[in-house]
């Protein structure tokens, strides 16, 4: 994702975590505060996308995916033939699930 895409992401989150409404005046204001001309069709695009999921939820599962992930694999390890398949297929699991969360935001900016 380019850097001025990642900027209207960040704004989002900025906002979210003032605890100010995101909405497509104050992420507008947001980015440009930080040099950006916001693109009001972008900004739309995110502001409803961004009104249809649970951020909250989502910054959770986000933080536990990682600290889950490393936990499991040792205790796999000893069990596991010397064949390596069982922590391949966890790698594309683990793709998939990031696949999955941001796959979203990047359809928004068309990446």
């Amino acid at each position: 994702m380019p850097q001025e895409a990642k900027a209207y992401v960040h704004a989002a989150l900025a906002l979210y975590f003032a605890g100010k409404p995101i909405t497509e005046e104050s992420l507008s204001k947001v980015l440009e505060s930080i040099g950006i001309k916001a693109d009001s069709v972008r900004v739309k695009m995110l502001v409803a996308s961004l009104s249809e999921i649970n951020i909250e939820e989502v910054m959770r599962q986000a933080i536990a995916a990682p600290i889950a992930a490393p936990a499991a694999a040792p205790a796999a390890a000893p069990a596991a033939p010397p064949s390596q398949a069982p922590a391949e297929e966890e790698k594309e699991e683990e793709k998939k699930e990031e696949v999955d969360i941001s796959s979203g935001l990047e359809s928004l900016f068309g990446f």
